[in-house]
């Protein structure tokens, strides 16, 4: 077939790859959701944060439902999470979140994907805020701002993102309040609910060697089936 066939089929197979541990990170997150109380997402709001976070990227109903069903069995799966921070190429910084059967494992992994880009584990929890965020069409910013206001959410700020939809910020204590609220103004549908790090001052990568390896580095975690969520502070 030649080579041109030799690199669509790398392509593929790496697509196939990303594919597989995106499904594998969704369907831990929503089985570790649905083990945390109701396996019923009308019931159990993590898990219907979860179905909705992962539903966004595109998972399948299946995967979805197959970890529900796995959480209402009897087996029980033991999984540890764990959270890893990190200076990577050029200034960017990270937090890994992991969910793994194996803590060494996952230790073992991150630390070699972060030093083989030239980085090194150390604390920059601190330049991150944990913020609860929404983001969702069909309602005016003053509607959502005094509806929120009124039932006395910690709000940070409401943002109109100019093209139609609303952005919602809230300290995390206030998620489920946040989302009651908004809810019951007939919102029911969220291109984003979840609560995340937001970094305290994004930076850029000029430098085309530190953003060659930041990308790199970047794929590198997104392809460790322990690595759950990465929050950076490159835009």
């Amino acid at each position: 077939m030649g080579r041109a066939h030799e690199v669509r089929a790398k392509a593929m197979a790496a697509t196939a790859a990303k594919r597989s541990a995106l499904f594998n990170r969704a369907s831990k997150e929503i089985y570790m959701a649905a083990k945390s109380g109701e396996p019923d997402p009308s019931m159990n709001l993590a898990l219907r944060s979860a179905i909705e976070k992962w539903r966004s990227q595109n998972v399948t109903r299946d995967v979805i439902d197959r970890a529900i069903q796995k959480a209402k069995g009897g087996a029980v799966e033991a999984y540890t999470e764990g959270r890893y921070e990190a200076f990577g190429p050029g200034g960017s910084l990270f937090i890994i979140d992991t969910l793994t059967d194996n803590s060494n494992r996952a230790w073992i992994e991150v630390r070699t994907a972060i030093t083989k880009k030239g980085g090194h584990l150390g604390s920059v929890l601190y330049n991150f805020t944990e913020t609860g965020i929404f983001e969702f069409k069909g309602s005016s910013l003053e509607e959502v701002e005094e509806n929120l206001v009124m039932a006395d959410v910690d709000v940070r700020e409401v943002n109109d993102n100019g093209d139609g939809s609303l952005e919602v910020l809230v300290e995390p204590t206030a998620f489920a309040q946040a989302r009651a609220v908004l809810e019951e103004m007939g919102i029911s549908e969220f291109d984003v609910a979840e609560i995340t790090f937001l970094p305290n001052e994004p930076i850029t990568l000029s430098d085309p060697e530190d953003k060659r390896k930041y990308d790199e580095l970047c794929d590198m975690l997104d392809d460790l089936e322990d690595v759950q969520n990465v929050y950076t502070n490159v835009e």
